[in-house]
């Protein structure tokens, strides 16, 4: 019996974890999608890994010139000469210059002479690994749905019998309804790849498992790009799979005012969603918690989507935050992000990196308006969020979600509602009183334990960030329309005063 645990490795790290370790030998595959998706590149880091474990690979070409096959290999900074390589002009060749004249060569002629030339190939070089490019070709060949398909059931079984691994390129042209159904039956296993053009924005790639017999591969889609040296693919993430024990002690911020808010401070592997409107200074107190975990040793991590890189050190310098030191030393990694270029998967990619690779214990994303431009189905954006924050949850990070709420004073909405699937939510105002505009900060819920309900004053200067008394004498602070009903005294004013 065939061992059904036994696989080869695809060529590709993301594609292996996919299919749980790679494909199972001596099967017939098919990658299908658009022109541009991938493809080819995908093929070639199939037959690389299998010339790098020593064994005879050879591509069959009836789409490409070998010229421009290598070409492709160049701009990864790979060579064609590590395998073998049969083009469709080996097939000229033999046939003659009239190849092209049907009333010489009708296409019965061409596909049976082309399929026998193929077999013959194969048995001079004894491929452990095969691809053939592209099924569309011999399709066009065929000029029948029928005839075409029994040439393909016709190739599976001449390799049933050998020690071959055989992926078959299909670029899907000549196809009605965009999926040839009887092809999927005949493979062992499907790959689709997938080019999504944006409205703005680079294309998005993804690509999907459609099917392999007697593997538990990750279903669903996963985001993938083509960088020089390869399909860079990022595989769904399951946060059930990266449990790691940690404690659940309270993480400080520095100030001891706004701690108590939260009997101590958020919890490890819990998130924290910051909300208000613009200029409340809510990337100012997840500043303050990044500052503290950097000066007690712990690496962490900004994702900013808004704000530029520069302004943000300027203005954490100017409330007292040395950040910059901790940025020198890599303490604190603080990366711009561009959403437009931006996949899902990708930014997922990133912070599983910044957890296993750097052991962040606290990450910041600023603002999750940012992160929603880079997904712009609300939906799927709640469902990726979930799952990254349960991946966290499960490392022992704790999180911190920036996201701006629209309009200033007054009844505040939001464009995004995540506050459900945040631990602690903590809700910032302005609102007047005076003769001034003042910042009001409360805890709207806290899973984790106990918080305060108090709706306290609190104010950021030159000497840092500073949590007041309990407004107690007024009435609507939260909705920005408060009402004064007792004596200012709770009001903070500057250090030395009322502090």
């Amino acid at each position: 019996m065939p061992d059904v645990t036994e696989r080869i490795s695809t060529g590709n790290t993301g594609l292996d974890e996919i299919l749980r370790g790679g494909l199972p030998p001596r099967r017939l595959y098919l990658i299908e999608g658009a022109p541009g998706s991938g493809k080819t590149t995908l093929a070639l880091e199939f037959l690389r890994a299998g010339a790098r474990a020593g064994e005879r690979a050879l591509y069959i070409t009836l789409s490409e010139t070998r010229e421009e096959l290598a070409v492709v290999a160049a701009s990864h900074g790979w060579s064609i000469e590590d395998f073998d390589v049969f083009e469709l002009s080996a097939v000229d060749a033999v046939m003659g210059e009239g190849r092209q004249q049907s009333i010489l060569h009708p296409w019965e002629m061409e596909l049976g002479e082309t399929v026998r030339l193929i077999q013959q190939e194969v048995e001079r070089v004894q491929p452990h690994r095969v691809v053939f490019d592209s099924l569309s070709e011999m399709r066009l060949l065929a000029q029948d749905p029928l005839r075409y398909r029994r040439q393909v059931l016709a190739l599976k079984q001449f390799f049933a019998g050998r020690n071959s691994t055989v992926i078959l390129v299909d670029d899907m042209t000549g196809i009605a309804d965009g999926q040839d159904s009887h092809l999927h039956s005949i493979c062992h296993g499907v790959v689709t790849l997938e080019r999504l053009t944006l409205e703005f924005g680079p294309a998005r790639r993804r690509l999907q498992v459609q099917k392999l017999r007697g593997v538990d591969f990750v279903a669903g889609f996963h985001d993938f790009t083509i960088r020089a040296g390869g399909l860079e693919i990022y595989p769904r993430l399951i946060a059930a799979q990266h449990h790691a024990p940690h404690d659940g002690e309270p993480v400080e911020s520095g100030v001891a005012e706004l701690d108590s808010l939260l009997n101590g401070g958020p919890l490890r592997g819990t998130s924290t969603l910051i909300t208000g409107p613009a200029g409340t200074g809510k990337t100012t107190i997840t500043l303050q918690y990044l500052h503290a975990a950097c000066e007690r040793g712990e690496p962490a991590t900004l994702y900013e989507f808004d704000e530029r890189i520069g302004t943000l050190q300027t203005r954490a310098a100017a409330f007292n935050l040395d950040i910059q030191r901790h940025v020198e030393s890599g303490r604190l990694l603080i990366e711009q992000v561009d959403p437009a270029a931006l996949s899902p998967g990708e930014f997922t990619a990133r912070v599983r990196h910044e957890v296993e690779a750097r052991g962040i214990r606290m990450l910041v994303i600023d603002s999750l308006n940012g992160y929603m431009a880079a997904m712009p189905q609300e939906k799927q954006l709640i469902l990726q969020m979930h799952e990254l924050l349960s991946y966290l949850s499960q490392k022992g990070v704790v999180t911190f979600l920036v996201n701006p709420q629209q309009g200033l004073l007054g009844t505040m909405v939001t464009n995004l509602n995540i506050s459900y699937i945040a631990d602690v939510v903590l809700l910032l105002r302005f609102f007047e009183a005076e003769g001034r505009m003042r910042k009001a900060i409360s805890v709207l819920k806290n899973r984790a334990g106990h918080h305060e309900d108090a709706i306290r004053e609190f104010k950021i200067d030159a000497s840092g960030l500073r949590v007041g008394q309990s407004l107690t004498d007024f009435r609507g602070v939260m909705t920005g329309t408060p009402e004064y009903t007792g004596d200012p005294g709770p009001l903070m004013e500057d250090r030395g005063v009322n502090a």
